[in-house]
């Protein structure tokens, strides 16, 4: 590899009824169903201080998603113009990144159940981080 070169591993993947990229929600808030965050084992010591109803970010590797796109048309609109992907939530991009807003609905053991996940079954997890309130309340 190359000096610029990194390595992100998954640390779980997400069960989803998504299977369909063309049918899945462009958002969580426009339909998307809850999944499960299923979790490698060797990570679970680091689920141990979730909690139901907590928010939390799921960063997750799109890997269904094309890398060699830099403009889109948004949300697949061709009435919409163009526009770099920088400027878009699309999953087509270099690094296909997904950040997604959701809610903790259950827990059980390695796996979280989230609300409204816009991810397909199978995506790749690579990171979890909480919602952050206030500055008083951190």
């Amino acid at each position: 590899m190359g000096e610029d070169a990194f390595v992100i591993r998954p640390i779980g993947r997400v069960e989803s009824a998504l299977v369909d990229m063309a049918a899945a929600p462009k958002q969580g808030d426009e339909g998307a169903p809850e999944a499960w965050l299923v979790f490698e084992p060797e990570v679970g010591e680091g689920l141990h201080d979730l909690q139901v109803g907590a928010e939390v970010l799921v960063v997750t590797w799109l890997d269904r998603a094309r890398r060699d796109v830099l403009a889109v048309h948004p949300r697949d609109d061709p009435a919409r113009p163009i526009t770099g992907v920088f400027g878009t939530r699309s999953a087509d991009r270099p690094n296909p990144v997904g950040l997604h807003r959701v809610t903790i609905v259950a827990i059980d053991g390695v796996r979280v159940r989230v609300q409204a996940l816009e991810a397909l079954n199978g995506t790749p997890v690579v990171d979890l981080k909480p919602v952050l309130g206030p500055v008083d309340e951190r």
